[in-house]
């Protein structure tokens, strides 16, 4: 597997996942940062989109999951996320995934934010 990656940080997003009722209700902001494991030795020589996977379609896998149906767990959306990915790009060997949700309503607390970061690839 190669250890070259297509790397997106800090895509944010205002989402309606969570448990709580307010969450559901109200809505938060949401950062999910991609890494896209995948060969890029031919699009470095050749310097043409098609020989790769474009940022444009990893970003907009992330928004459909992150703007779409709500889900209980940061975990079920990072897993939609990773699967999308891998379903959509065949170039693709892995992906990781982080969401994070800043200031989680956890009352009485003060947490910059809670995340989850998964792996998937397809010999997984």
């Amino acid at each position: 597997m190669s250890s070259d990656r297509i790397i997106l940080t800090g895509l944010q997003f205002y989402g309606f996942h969570g448990v709580n009722p307010e969450e559901r209700s109200l809505g938060q902001h949401f950062i999910v940062d991609l890494e896209a494991e995948l060969e890029l030795s031919i699009p470095a020589a050749s310097d043409r989109l098609e020989d790769t996977v474009s940022y444009t379609q990893l970003y907009r896998a992330v928004k459909e999951v992150m703007e779409g149906e709500p889900r209980n767990l940061l975990e079920a959306a990072a897993g939609a996320i990773a699967a999308r990915v891998l379903d959509r790009n065949p170039q693709v060997n892995g992906v990781r995934v982080r969401v994070q949700k800043p200031r989680p309503p956890i009352k009485g607390s003060v947490i910059e934010s809670a995340a989850v970061e998964i792996y998937r690839s397809r010999s997984a």
